[in-house]
């Protein structure tokens, strides 16, 4: 899949032009792949990001039992599901679609990706931080805690790969399509990075489902 993405992309990407102007060339099979007009950040979510981490800032703040899990369980479940769902099941359908298919999910997609990500890391640690706190989980006196050190490693793996090669990747993609002629290869190596490294949080998420919920049964 990331060599025929690659391939695709050196093969496809060409000048932006206006979106009515690509769907005319399209149309008639004659003309090149084009990459429509996007914005990086979608500025219609910014609302929602702001609401979220005001609620995250009081549960927190208010040391609320119920606030701390539902903002831990919501954004881990979430980051949990996304990771899977993009690297298992979008990351093959990508790869297998035509160029400019491939062009126009990526610039609808991956600007939410940029808001949706660092909200998610941001509400499960916050959140599961200060749950653990109130509960009086950090104290080496508790049971378990090996566990929850063994969740906390696990956890920060995560927390680098997303922040550190997965939110990169995305924003290096967006500027590089924003580009009067953007760098298919290029492309290509960075849509493999995001996608495999989703893939695999994805799965190491699963290890803190078999941790956490093994803590709750005690």
């Amino acid at each position: 899949m990331g060599e025929d993405m690659t391939e695709a992309f050196e093969v496809g990407t060409a000048a932006r032009v206006p979106v009515h102007e690509a769907v005319r060339d399209q149309a008639d099979g004659s003309g090149p792949v084009t990459v429509p007009e996007f914005s990086i950040i979608p500025i219609r979510g910014l609302p929602i990001v702001a609401v979220l981490v005001a609620g995250l800032v009081a549960a927190i703040a208010s040391n609320s039992l119920w606030g701390l899990t539902f903002f831990h369980v919501a954004g881990g479940g979430l980051w949990t599901s996304i990771d899977l769902f993009v690297g298992l099941a979008i990351g093959p359908i990508l790869g297998r679609l035509s160029v400019q298919a491939r062009t126009e999910f990526t610039v609808r997609f991956m600007p939410k990706m940029i808001l949706i990500m660092p909200t998610l890391v941001a509400m499960t640690l916050g959140a599961g931080f200060q749950l653990a706190h109130h509960l009086g989980n950090l104290n080496a006196t508790y049971p378990h805690h090996n566990w929850l050190v063994a969740s906390y490693v696990i956890v920060g793996i995560m927390t680098v790969i997303a922040l550190g090669l997965l939110e990169p990747a995305n924003l290096a993609v967006l500027f590089e399509l924003k580009k009067p002629r953007p760098n298919g290869a290029r492309i290509g190596r960075l849509m493999r990075v995001f996608i495999y490294t989703a893939g695999i949080t994805g799965v190491m998420q699963i290890a803190t489902i078999v941790i956490m919920t093994f803590l709750a049964s005690r």
